[in-house]
């Protein structure tokens, strides 16, 4: 059961009471006739194989109040694009999809790079870039939302309520982050609740208030990576391509928007999806790597407002961090109990441990080169660059649809 406490900086939209996903999708079917909505999915052919993107797809021809579909398909060759195709066809909505991977795509990629304009490598970050880029340059729609393509509990529902913020007029906001249930046998979500929360509230004992730390604490789940946006943000937003998406994300939505037009909805009772390894030797793959990325996020936008990171400060976080860190492990264990969950302590402090190496390895990698790897530029710099970028991403989208 949830309730309608209100904390932190920006507004929270619960599931009270039983809402109607049939009057959800009626007003939703309502306002897209002035403020057109764009899903974009970034999926790997990898998701089709298995039991999330079959269950997507069945729900997604369900949805009547859509303008358009952008699948950004990721590891796919030609003939596994063309089987994608097929599988998206029972969908009623008009369906693109970007290959990545396909010559086409390829040559939009070239262009870019020969111009100077670094995209990033491979992954869900470019691939939501990209498909912003598209929905931008056909110029139908007004809204866009975002969900992952590894939800194995999803409904449509998900969907609605995250669309409903910004699609409805009456309310003003311009972007909106989903939240949702980390909870099955067991508490999930190890780096929201291990790393995220104990190191935003460690830099602020440390350094005192600051804006941003206190945006980043106002979400419940701040590395969902589910959300919607107006196209004007989609159009002045940088990203980050790496691990650092969601919150460099964030970084960038607090940066050019005040936080009242932000908001966060309860999109889901439960949500399941696949889970990577914590991988503690490896900073190069699985949560590990996650955090690392992360984490150098979080320095570079508190560097970039001013915030001065010595030797002395890291070494007093990793501490402090550490002290917050294995607190948070006691309130869990408390809540674990008494609601009959299992719980293991051993495994939440190991999490701590690799959490707390992940922090020292991003402060390294600041240290050395605060700078870091740049963002994507906003669509906005592209176009500039590049006036014709628009119509030849458009006419390779156009060309493999064929």
């Amino acid at each position: 059961m949830t309730d309608f406490h209100q904390t932190g900086v920006i507004t929270t939209l619960h599931q009270l009471g039983k809402p109607s996903l049939e009057r959800l999708e009626a007003e939703l079917f309502g306002f897209a006739k002035a403020r057109p909505i764009a899903l974009v999915l970034p999926a790997l052919y990898s998701e089709f194989e298995g039991p999330a993107m079959p269950g997507i797809i069945q729900e997604l021809t369900k949805v009547k109040y859509l303008n358009e579909i952008v699948l950004a398909l990721d590891e796919a060759t030609e003939q596994q694009f063309q089987r994608v195709r097929e599988l998206m066809a029972p969908i009623p909505t008009e369906v693109r999809i970007i290959h990545n991977k396909g010559k086409r795509i390829s040559e939009v990629y070239e262009t870019l790079a020969r111009n100077g304009l670094d995209v990033g490598e491979r992954g869900k970050g470019r691939s939501a870039w990209m498909s912003y880029g598209y929905v931008l340059a056909r110029g139908r729609s007004e809204v866009i939302a975002l969900h992952d393509c590894d939800i194995v509990t999803y409904s449509r529902e998900l969907l609605a309520r995250l669309c409903y913020p910004i699609a409805n007029p009456q309310l003003d906001y311009v972007f909106c982050k989903g939240y949702y249930s980390r909870v099955t046998n067991k508490m999930n979500g190890r780096v929201t609740r291990l790393l995220m929360t104990p190191l935003v509230r460690s830099i602020q004992q440390l350094t005192g208030p600051h804006k941003f730390l206190m945006f980043l604490d106002s979400f419940r789940y701040p590395l969902a990576g589910e959300f919607s946006m107006t196209t004007e943000l989609a159009r002045v937003n940088r990203i980050p391509w790496d691990w650092g998406l969601e919150v460099g994300s964030l970084a960038e939505v607090h940066r050019n928007y005040s936080p009242r037009r932000v908001c966060q909805v309860d999109i889901a009772s439960t949500y399941e999806h696949k889970h990577q390894i914590l991988s503690s030797d490896d900073a190069g793959k699985g949560l590990m790597k996650m955090a690392v990325d992360i984490c150098k996020s979080i320095f570079r936008t508190l560097a970039s407002e001013g915030v001065v990171f010595s030797d002395g400060l890291f070494n007093s976080l990793l501490v402090t961090y550490l002290r917050q860190a294995e607190d948070a492990i006691m309130k869990y264990e408390a809540d674990a109990l008494i609601n009959g969950l299992d719980f293991d302590r051993h495994e939440e402090a190991k999490a701590v441990e690799t959490f707390t190496r992940a922090i020292g390895l991003a402060a390294q990698a600041f240290t050395e080169n605060p700078m870091g790897t740049p963002l994507i530029p906003n669509w906005n710099r592209v176009v500039s660059a590049i006036p014709g970028i628009f119509d030849m991403l458009l006419a390779a989208v156009e060309e493999d649809s064929r």
